[in-house]
Parts: structure tokens; sequence; C-alpha cells
């Protein structure tokens, strides 16, 4: 591995790619890891791709060698979760453990389960009954006890749903987005006039280097810090605001969340976690902020750098065949 590298992301999804931003921003020469050894899109300078399978830990240690940072970012597809996550993740550990880096593992909240409204904050217990919720404690709890058995450095940053450039799978995604821009009907879950907090993708990255970098973050889960916690219909509002027309917005309930699933996995997947759109779902990120300020990206900022996006020809390329 080249000396110089010393940051190494696992997965190319849409927060590696984005972790890669920030650290080539800042200067930084950036390994990145996957399975294919491509990239849908052209690299930076100082950024090199290697291919390896991250379930074999003798793979994950000869990519991750000589690194002083491993960004855990690669997970198997949605609707694997339960039966795969846990096992890449003790992959991922061994691996990581012989090459002697710290790990950053970038989460979710699906392992608390539901709070009756209360906000999330992270002295909650992993109380999740749902498939993913208790995939998604398992996993966290892997990577805990390895670092406090000494195995490695453990740092775990939380994000709610999120958006930005480069997300397409999100309530925020490309249902959003991409039918706005396309004039097309937007399908959203739950009660829209609930607070539901999003996290910009960008945020996310930037917060999960922050941790990287910090001593005190390693042994312990952070919220990291999101923008004001809206309902759906507002955040409509907003991006309504960006590209100057109305949207028309559906919300889609659990049966016809059923009804796809019987041709897309993921989205039937959705169901059993509708529960986050039908109570108040509101992220405490006090923890993060006391200790390392609230960087965050105003909603209007946001939502003009994700509509940029996609409005990119490759995006609209794409997605031309939205339908209504």
């Amino acid at each position: 591995m080249n000396k110089q590298v010393k940051h190494v992301i696992l997965g190319t999804g849409q927060l590696g790619l984005a972790i890669m931003d920030e650290l080539v921003a800042a200067g930084r020469p950036v390994k990145l890891v996957n399975r294919s050894g491509r990239v849908n899109e052209p690299l930076p300078a100082g950024v090199i791709l290697e291919t390896a399978e991250a379930t074999q830990p003798d793979e994950v240690a000869r990519v991750t060698a000589g690194a002083e940072v491993v960004f855990f970012c690669v997970q198997p597809a949605y609707h694997q979760w339960p039966e795969q996550f846990p096992a890449l993740a003790a992959s991922v550990i061994a691996g990581v453990a012989r090459s002697g880096a710290r790990l950053v593992f970038g989460d979710n909240l699906y392992m608390y389960g539901p709070t009756d409204g209360q906000p999330l904050h992270e002295g909650l217990p992993y109380a999740a009954k749902t498939r993913k919720g208790r995939a998604r404690a398992q996993v966290a709890n892997l990577l805990l006890a390895a670092h406090e058995a000494g195995k490695l450095q453990v740092t775990i940053g939380r994000a709610s749903d999120f958006y930005g450039p480069r997300v397409t799978d999100s309530m925020a995604g490309a249902m959003l987005f991409a039918a706005a821009l396309a004039g097309k009907t937007v399908n959203l879950t739950g009660n829209l006039e609930l607070p539901h907090t999003i996290t910009y993708i960008r945020d996310f990255a930037r917060a999960l280097v922050t941790l990287s970098e910090h001593e005190v973050a390693y042994g312990r889960t952070w919220h990291v810090p999101s923008a004001e916690t809206l309902t759906q219909n507002q955040f409509v509002q907003l991006v309504e605001a960006e590209i100057g027309r109305p949207i028309k917005v559906r919300s889609a309930g659990a049966w016809v969340l059923r009804l796809v699933g019987l041709f897309n996995p993921a989205a039937g997947e959705v169901v059993e976690m509708m529960y986050e759109f039908n109570e108040s779902f509101v992220v405490d990120h006090g923890q993060y902020a006391a200790v390392f300020g609230t960087h965050v990206t105003p909603h209007q900022q946001a939502i003009r750098e994700t509509v940029a996006w996609y409005q990119t020809p490759a995006f609209v390329k794409d997605f031309a065949d939205l339908k209504d």
C-alpha cells in the first residue's frame, strides 16, 4: 500500500463516495475498495480503487494494510441484512484488527425500534423487533465488543434517513427529487404531517471524518448532526421553492409497499419500518454537539445542491424512464 494513503473506505456507495469527497477536499489521499473494481464516475486525483471481497478477512487485511483509519461503508443488499450483515461485520473487524487501523462505521437508527414519538438518543436500549433492526443491533454489538476486547478501536456514527448528491434509494431520494423534477407524482410514506429528521449525506460524511480524528470518539456511538427536523410535507415545500413549481404528493401505505415488494424485495422490506413514519421521528444529536459542535448544512442549501446533482446529464439519462 502507498505509505501516504492512510484513509481507506470500504464501499463505494453514496456514503463512501461522500466521505471520499470530504477527505479529498482536505487534501488527503484515499483508497476506495469494492468488489467490482468499478465506480460510476471519474475519480478525483489522489484517489485509488482496489478490488476486494469484504466478507473475507484476509482480503480486508490486505487492502487495509498500512492504513490509519478505515471507514466501514459496505453493506449487503437491503433485503439481505439479517442473513449477511453480521457475518460481513465480523469479517471487517477481523481484517482491520490485523492491519492495526481504527474503524469508523456509518450506521443508522433501526436498532432502537419504536419510541412512541420520544426523541432518539444514544442511551436508548436496542429494542427493535424488526428483522433489520435486530441485524443492525447485532452489528453494533459486534463492533463495540471488539473495541472493548482491545481488538481494535471502533467508533460508530448514526444518521437518520439521508438525502443529497448520489442518494437515490431513500425516502428523500429519487422517489422525491427525480419525480418532482420530471413533473411526476412524488410517493412518500406514512403520516406526512409528523416530524421526521433527515440527514444531509455530506453532513454525515463530515461528521464521520470528524469522529475518525478524535480519540474521545472511540468506543461509543454518536448521532451525527442533522438540520432542523421538519415534516415530510414541509420538506417537500422547500423542494417546491427550489424547483419553482408545485409538487403532487401521495402517501403509500403498507399494502401498497407489500404489493410493490412482490416485484422489488427492497420495497417490500420497507413495510416493517413503517413505524418510523407513523410516529414522530426526531433524532437528538446533543451528545455530538457538546463535544464537536454542530456544523450542518441548512436544508435550503442542501436541497439546492441535491437538485443540481439530479439535473446532471448522467442522472437524467439513467432515470429518463421514471414512471408516474
